[in-house]
């Protein structure tokens, strides 16, 4: 029985008794059929927001075979990389008038194919970053001619469009810079094992340290938190020696380095530099403010649905390309720049 005051949801068929057209002619109209004439058109949508009336979008898939929903798979939704990800997916998606359906496969390959499994037939498309599957996988979860966009994905790939950045460059410039600035002992802070991001970056470190004729500093376990950065902080304090830089390979680990480092009391960028990648919103607030490398994170989620977007256009033509987006070194105070000097804001293309 329904409750007393509880005002019954408007129906189509309420719409088209408003409307005074039939059933069929106000699912055509409400649908963006071309083969409604325009007054009738005006009139159904008239009464559709007279009656507040809010389609059934599972009715709606029926007839139109879609759902109005773009799946999006990520390695993790924690901390402000992946949040600045999916704001850029979320603008592209909903100037479309698409919402998003968005799971995380926590680092895990057999989490990230039962998530493909599960996304099939509830998305009209796919943007899939995950640094355990290739494209062969992929392929085999999402059967049939679903679009799909690939992020930061290890291989070169014939079907799906990719987007990456330009990671290697990025750690190469970080190196060249820190070695600029008088540092020759530059330890790293590596991210997750098997991660496609991480090993880009731990390359481009060893591709500047052996151009540049360094030694490698110690290597550090890490894991792209923040606390894997204070660990590797510990591990360095205990040896008893300081590198004259670190570099964490990414923001997160970064900020828990200078972190730790604040509460050993060691100075930064006095005794020791450091320096990160990403460039996410906070690394321009901590004290002293971070030098990283940016990648313009919320661009990249927008790039990657301007593909997906282009695949919905064109499902048949849209070709299988390959962008990658290059870095952009950031200096700010904690790499041992002055207070007063003026490039501790300074942006270089890599």
């Amino acid at each position: 029985m329904k409750a007393a005051g509880v005002k019954r949801a408007a129906t189509i068929r309420d719409v088209a008794r408003e409307a005074d057209v039939s059933v069929a002619s106000a699912s055509r109209a409400l649908n963006g059929s071309d083969s409604v004439a325009a007054g009738t058109r005006t009139r159904v949508l008239d009464a559709a927001k007279r009656l507040r009336y809010v389609p059934h979008v599972g009715a709606r898939s029926l007839i139109t075979r879609r759902t109005g929903m773009v799946g999006v798979l990520l390695p993790d939704v924690y901390g402000e990389f992946f949040s600045e990800l999916i704001r850029g997916v979320d603008i592209g998606a909903r100037s479309k008038g698409l919402h998003l359906f968005v799971s995380s496969s926590h680092g895990d390959a057999d989490e990230a194919v039962a998530v493909l499994h599960a996304m099939r037939g509830r998305v009209d498309g796919m943007i899939v970053m995950s640094p355990h599957l290739n494209e062969r996988v992929v392929s085999e979860c999402l059967t049939g001619k679903l679009p799909v966009v690939l992020m930061n994905m290890r291989g070169t790939t014939k079907r799906f469009p990719t987007i990456n950045i330009d990671n290697c460059r990025g750690a190469e410039a970080m190196v060249e810079h820190l070695f600029e600035r008088g540092h020759r002992r530059i330890a790293l802070v590596k991210g997750p094992k098997g991660n496609f991001d991480a090993d880009e970056r731990l390359r481009g470190y060893r591709n500047a340290l052996r151009r540049l004729g360094l030694e490698a500093g110690p290597i550090l376990h890490g894991d792209f938190s923040e606390e894997s950065g204070r660990a590797a902080v510990r591990q360095l304090a205990s040896a008893g020696a300081l590198p004259d830089a670190v570099f964490a390979l990414n923001d997160m680990m970064a900020i828990g380095c200078l972190s730790a480092f604040a509460e050993a009391g060691i100075a930064v960028p006095g005794q020791v530099a450091v320096a990160g990648f990403d460039d996410i919103p906070i690394a321009s607030y901590v004290s002293p403010g971070l030098t990283t490398i940016r990648v313009d994170i919320a661009r990249l989620g927008g790039v990657a649905f301007e593909k997906l977007a282009g695949a919905f256009a064109s499902p048949n033509m849209a070709p299988a390309t390959a962008e990658t987006l290059p870095p952009e070194l950031i200096v700010r105070g904690s790499s041992g720049c002055r207070e007063s000097d003026s490039s501790k804001r300074k942006t270089r293309g890599v």
